[in-house]
């Protein structure tokens, strides 16, 4: 950690998270891509696929997080760090919650439906067994500009 609290390799990890958002948008899928880290290792790294499953609980978090427990061999990810370009919904958040991910980063706030530092605020609940720490605005222009291009495209579209 560097002297504000946030993790050494966190815009490293957002970069990779972010062609991962890159590749959902290539694939028109909303375009938000989550990466975990176990120290300085990459152990997961996912995108929206939605549209491709035809699965509503197919976000870049859930399957980064069912990627990073097969390979760390533990549904506890202690010890991790989940890097996302968007603030988590709240079935992510809960998922977070569940899989014991000590540190979440994202990339730009999603004040209709996040559920870190926006919303319910789940990630910071002091009703819940696990707390999280929150590390928001990593690379935030870059996340931000690829979700605007993404709806001005589909507004284009229709």
């Amino acid at each position: 950690m560097n002297q504000r609290g946030i993790p050494e390799q966190a815009e490293f990890f957002m970069r990779r998270a972010i062609q991962e958002a890159r590749t959902a948008a290539d694939q028109g899928e909303v375009p938000v891509g989550a990466v975990i880290a176990f120290g300085n290792r990459l152990v997961a790294a996912a995108h929206n696929m939605v549209e491709k499953l035809r699965d509503p609980t197919a976000h870049a978090e859930m399957i980064a997080i069912t990627q990073a427990a097969a390979a760390l061999g533990d549904w506890r990810l202690e010890g991790t760090a989940l890097y996302v370009t968007k603030e988590p919904c709240l079935m992510c958040a809960g998922a977070i919650m569940l899989a014991r991910i000590p540190v979440v980063v994202w990339g730009v706030d999603d004040p209709s439906r996040g559920q870190g530092q926006s919303g319910s605020r789940v990630l910071q609940s002091e009703d819940l067994n696990h707390g999280c720490r929150i590390v928001r605005g990593i690379l935030q222009e870059d996340c931000r500009n690829l979700l605007q291009h993404f709806f001005q495209q589909i507004r284009r579209k229709k």
